[in-house]
């Protein structure tokens, strides 16, 4: 065990191959080589080991071998395989995670402060759909000024296409996507074109089908805890500790062999564990002292997240702060239908909003309970912001995008508000030029449990006014269907084409811009303030150069915006001095606002935002 790099799975020992796995109340283990995917060549029993685990050395084992683990004459795959090059139910495969040629040995991740995060999806990311694919859109991304991607889960999932989130093979890159080195060529690439990598992991659950954990042992459950899929994984009861380092142990094999650079942990708040130290700030602790990120997905408003360690946090880097996604969506589309009934949209909740990065920091709620803390003294750089994200986009019945369902100036305007808040902003692929494709709910799970799937998600519709109608209903995409999966691919054509050229240059240059202008988004450096009935304002000072003042408006309507205001207000001899609108035509507007020095006031009418510079009056 002491030259293993995790606890279980197949690693390379000296000339042969090192098997691991653990069990409970098994009177045989063994291991079971294949001579081919479907036949049993030899059998090499397993020794127990005092701490349950189970055990055993074949020299005559190499890369490539296949196996599965035989308990009390059942054949299972390997819970922590590092591949399934036939499916999640074939035979894992021995890898040799070592004798890749790494080329990233000067490789510096960016800061937290400086994070610019893309998400995307492999398989719909490109039309190849696959690791090796992504690397031939890197200029694209570098030419906004992304500087880190954020892979959707890669683990093994069952079936040939999923969002990723049905897992059940934690340390097995999919083979849907390719080879487990064609993921070190993409990790490798990327750290050569100055882009970091983080995974999206998902520890609170795996998929419903390929989970073999209970044939191996029931106490990797815990039914004391219940989560959205059932009884929670056994994180602090009896026999926990085994249970825990498989979990604990997976983002540090990623990093390791595959230098990745951080996660984002998928619904934290659906992780019970009682133990003295939460398996989260076991994880973070673990990752950061190799240098990687923790991001926690976690629709609580908790502080205690991202709250130092020595004052009673878990040191997560940053968490997922939906609230701005979901106060600007409804301000601009009035939806009120599932949790985008718990926002209003108004102009106060979106100060307080970006004031505090987060909205509710302990209200009570529409069905009785209070949510969220205090957020306004914590640094911006430990908020992720978005006007999209796979859930955002993945979990409406058609999968449309919020380009779909604004104007394009209100979409503009969004995406700037988004680019110069003073908290971190994630992109989800496709935004950046308004794609036309959707990104709908795909699986492809067998007949039996496709079904299920199919009728279940037309059923989470049933309550909304547009689908109480079954006909309706029956209109929402089988996530069965081969079609629902090629229809949500990006269509990289349209870069070339307008509208989407014309917004894909504003993203260029607001990031520019923000990249530039705004590198100190400290706490006390700037304000931000409603200052029209319908627009608000962030004022951001400088010491070495003038203020920066955005100017923002995501409505259909005109207001006026007067300079006397306290926030806009400045010293004798200054002026604000015009330099970037969402409106401007190269993005595809076509009347920008009426900045009037005379009357000393901005005249808004429709979505916009703007951009001024404080400089030394020339009339003066």
């Amino acid at each position: 065990m002491k030259n293993r790099l995790v606890s279980q799975g197949a690693e390379l020992e000296g000339y042969g191959v090192s098997f691991r796995t653990w069990a409970t109340q098994k009177k045989n283990v063994s291991v079971s080589l294949f001579g081919d995917p479907q036949s049993v060549a030899r059998e090499l029993p397993m020794e127990r080991e005092a701490t349950g685990y189970y055990s055993a050395v074949d020299y005559l084992s190499s890369p490539g071998t296949l196996y599965k683990f035989r308990l009390d004459g059942v054949l299972v795959p390997d819970l922590a395989s590092r591949f399934q090059p036939y499916g999640v139910h074939g035979p894992s495969q021995v890898i040799d995670g070592h004798s890749f040629p790494w080329t990233d040995s000067e490789w510096k991740a960016p800061g937290l402060h400086e994070l610019i995060i893309y998400e995307l999806h492999v398989g719909t990311f490109t039309q190849e759909g696959t690791f090796t694919a992504i690397a031939e859109r890197f200029e694209h991304l570098k030419g906004i000024g992304v500087n880190v991607i954020e892979l959707m889960p890669i683990a093994d999932f069952a079936g040939n296409r999923n969002w990723g989130y049905d897992c059940v093979s934690l340390y097995a890159p999919s083979r849907a996507y390719g080879k487990p080195d064609d993921l070190r060529t993409l990790v490798n690439a990327a750290h050569e074109a100055g882009l970091a990598v983080i995974l999206d992991v998902v520890y609170n659950h795996l998929g419903p089908d390929g989970n073999y954990m209970g044939v191996y042992s029931d106490r990797y459950f815990n039914a004391a805890h219940d989560t959205p899929w059932g009884s929670a994984f056994n994180l602090d009861g009896p026999d926990a500790a085994p249970v825990r380092q498989h979990f604990a142990e997976n983002p540090l094999y990623w990093i390791k062999e595959f230098h990745v650079d951080g996660f984002r942990l998928d619904a934290t708040h659906a992780i019970p564990d009682d133990s003295p130290k939460h398996l989260i700030q076991e994880i973070t602790e673990r990752i950061q002292a190799l240098g990687a990120l923790a991001i926690c997905e976690d629709p609580r408003n908790d502080r205690k997240l991202v709250l130092p360690r020595d004052l009673g946090g878990y040191g997560c880097d940053a968490v997922w702060a939906d609230d701005f996604h979901h106060v600007v969506r409804v301000q601009m589309t009035n939806e009120n239908e599932g949790y985008m009934g718990y926002f209003k949209g108004t102009m106060e909740e979106l100060v307080k909003t970006v004031r505090e990065g987060w909205l509710f920091t302990g209200e009570l709620q529409k069905d009785g309970i209070p949510r969220g803390t205090r957020g306004a003294d914590l640094e911006p750089e430990h908020f992720v912001h978005c006007i999209s994200n796979h859930d955002q986009v993945g979990n409406r019945a058609f999968g449309e995008r919020l380009n779909h369902s604004i104007a394009p100036a209100a979409y503009r305007a969004a995406s700037a508000v988004l680019i110069l808040d003073p908290y971190t902003p994630m992109f989800f692929m496709g935004q950046e030029w308004a794609a036309s494709s959707p990104f709908l709910y795909f699986t492809d799970h067998h007949d039996e449990l496709g079904k299920g799937v199919t009728e279940g998600r037309r059923k989470e519709f049933a309550d909304f006014l547009d689908f109480r109608d079954p006909a309706n209903r029956a209109l929402i995409p089988d996530p069965q269907a081969l079609t629902t999966f090629a229809s949500s691919r990006l269509d990289w054509t349209e870069l070339e084409r307008q509208p989407h050229r014309g917004t894909l240059q504003l993203y260029r240059d607001f990031l520019r811009f923000r990249q530039a202008n705004l590198e100190d988004r400290r706490r006390g450096h700037w304000q931000v303030d409603r200052v029209s009935r319908s627009a608000i304002a962030i004022r951001y000072r400088r010491k070495s150069a003038g203020d920066i003042l955005v100017v923002a408006q995501i409505l259909e309507t005109e207001s006026i915006i007067e300079l006397n205001n306290d926030l806009l207000r400045l010293a004798k001899g200054r002026s604000w001095e015009f330099v970037i609108s969402t409106n401007d035509p190269m993005y595809g507007g076509k009347e920008k606002a009426r900045f009037d020095r005379s009357g000393n006031k901005i005249v808004l009418t429709g979505p916009e935002l703007i951009v001024f510079c404080e400089e030394d009056d020339q009339n003066t």
